[in-house]
């Protein structure tokens, strides 16, 4: 199996193509699609770098997965999916997200059964992708609804595992819970055999280091500076509610929950032919 990651500056996301080279099966994990907030104007350039890799290599997509819904870049699911006509795919309790953001930016036409999304995937569901598959490991904590996803000798850890010099995801956004992350990653991850390789959704480049993206469980294990064996779950819950009560919020929080909840989709333009987010005001930062 091959990966091939492409790293998105502006959000410090990485986006992978999954490949077997013989048969040329593939999966994307966790698409971007490009936002200015500036100029409020949206491009596909990192899907189409994408999808010029997937047509170089005349790969066969089989599934675009995203690990969780995202709160710091708008997904590029529904870019590909209609480019590379390839189903889309998420864990299964993306519908309870659905509902909290539903409430939160006053949706009211938006289903939360998920059925926007192509296969809702359970707790350790294998996901047939040619000759290879990718197994769903539900791992909560960052949001409710976060998976990450096994593929051979390497697992896909979106926002819950980061590279050992940064530690772990965030737990306060809406049904966050730093102590379902501590459990995720510690039954879930840390039980995996050492050697597993481990691919994160984020680099953010600490202390000014070359870009990292690929660890290893036991590296993780042994250097987490958040999260390594031997830390406790008090030591670890009190340690995020202090450092996530310091951070600022995602600059695109706001526009990309909407977006990502319906796997992608822009909002449908109004009469004038025009597409509008939905932006509640004074909400960011009040008690919940």
């Amino acid at each position: 199996m091959q990966v091939k990651a492409f790293f998105d500056e502006p959000t410090f996301t990485l986006t992978y193509v999954v490949y077997d080279p013989e048969s040329r099966d593939a999966v994307v994990i966790d698409p971007v699609l490009d936002f200015d907030p500036l100029t409020w104007r949206t491009s596909t350039a990192s899907a189409e770098a994408v999808i010029e890799f997937v047509r170089a290599h005349q790969l066969d997509v089989k599934w675009i997965l995203d690990t969780h819904a995202h709160a710091d870049h708008l997904t590029g699911m529904d870019a590909l999916k209609h480019r590379l006509e390839a189903p889309t795919a998420i864990g299964e309790r993306i519908t309870l997200v659905q509902e909290t953001f539903k409430q939160i930016y006053h949706l009211g036409d938006v289903p939360t059964d998920g059925r926007q999304f192509d296969a809702l995937l359970g707790d350790g569901e294998v996901l047939p992708a040619g000759s290879f598959a990718v197994k769903a490991l539900h791992t909560p904590g960052h949001t409710p609804a976060c998976m990450s996803y096994l593929i051979g000798d390497m697992v896909f850890t979106g926002d819950a595992l980061f590279m050992p010099d940064y530690g772990t995801g965030r737990c306060d956004f809406p049904r966050g819970d730093a102590e379902a992350l501590y459990d995720s990653v510690t039954t879930k991850l840390y039980t995996l055999p050492a050697p597993t390789r481990v691919f994160v959704g984020h680099d953010y480049l600490p202390g000014g280091r070359e870009l990292a993206y690929e660890t290893t469980i036991g590296d993780s294990l042994e250097h987490n500076v958040q999260l390594r064996a031997g830390t406790t779950k008090a030591d670890f819950v009190a340690f995020r509610h202090t450092r996530d009560s310091s951070l600022a919020p995602p600059k695109l929080i706001l526009q990309s929950l909407q977006v990502n909840i319906v796997a992608g989709r822009l909002p449908s333009p109004e009469d004038n032919g025009v597409s509008y987010f939905k932006i509640p005001i004074n909400f960011l930062g009040r008690p919940r």
